[in-house]
């Protein structure tokens, strides 16, 4: 009984082996669709402003790279790049300026985020599950027109910038179906009491094998990001949303 596990065992572990990707390089691009919605306000003593999106749609940009090699110590790695923009109305008193009645702001957002990784199952019966670590870096900036300085008392335009960085986990499960047709979800997501972001989408791709070495494919899905940031002792909240679907090229190596 021993030998035939023993053997079954072996067998899995070849079959393993001999469909896993030894090697692979891929990369895409294309542009995002997104819906925003919701707002943030800010109310330290004294101060009673508010930022509220118009939910409009953006057409934004993104990329990505993967570097998949055979030494298992080390982490694989994936690279992305994406943009995200809202406009709104801004309402009330802030820390660095006033509005008298509504004025128009806007908040953009470009993400990079680099990603090291371990597969799990590497197409394994078709299934391939990454487990990783996602550093996303934020470069943020936040306009807002026709606003009173409280310096100066003139009506001005406001901008400011700020970059964070901010860890998550990542998973990603891909199952592969015959026709070079593959289904893909991902998720990433840090969170603690009320506050959370997450950044989340699924797809579908078609790889076209007819072409040697260097494959070709597209990809659709849909897209979804959440910023909540609510803490009783904080003067700012956020509560901030953008879904939407996704279109781009790939090409794989």
């Amino acid at each position: 009984m021993k030998k035939i596990l023993a053997t079954l065992v072996c067998g899995a572990a070849i079959a393993s082996v001999a469909n896993a990707d030894m090697m692979r390089i891929e990369g895409g691009a294309g542009v995002w669709q997104q819906k925003s919605s919701g707002g943030a306000s800010y109310t330290e003593t004294g101060y009673d402003g508010e930022y509220k999106s118009k939910e409009d749609t953006y057409n934004q940009g993104y990329a990505w790279i993967m570097i998949k090699h055979p030494i298992p110590i080390l982490p694989n790695l994936r690279v992305e790049y994406v943009g995200i923009e809202d406009k709104g109305d801004a309402s009330g008193t802030f820390k660095d300026y006033k509005v008298d009645n509504i004025a128009k702001a806007k908040y953009e957002m470009k993400q990079y985020d680099i990603i090291p990784y371990y597969n799990i199952l590497d197409n394994t019966g078709w299934t391939t599950i990454d487990i990783g670590l996602d550093l996303k870096v934020i470069d943020a900036k936040y306009e807002a027109y026709d606003v009173k300085d409280y310096d100066t008392g003139l009506i001005t335009d406001y901008s400011d910038t700020s970059t964070v960085a901010v860890p998550l986990v990542y998973v990603r499960a891909r199952v592969e179906f015959p026709y070079n047709i593959a289904a893909e979800g991902v998720v990433k997501y840090i969170g603690y009491n009320k506050n959370h972001l997450i950044d989340t989408y699924a797809k579908l791709d078609y790889t076209m094998s007819f072409v040697p070495v260097i494959q070709p494919a597209i990809e659709i899905g849909y897209r979804y990001q959440g910023y909540k940031f609510d803490e009783d002792d904080s003067d700012t909240k956020v509560d901030l949303k953008f879904g939407g679907f996704f279109a781009g090229i790939m090409l794989r190596y």
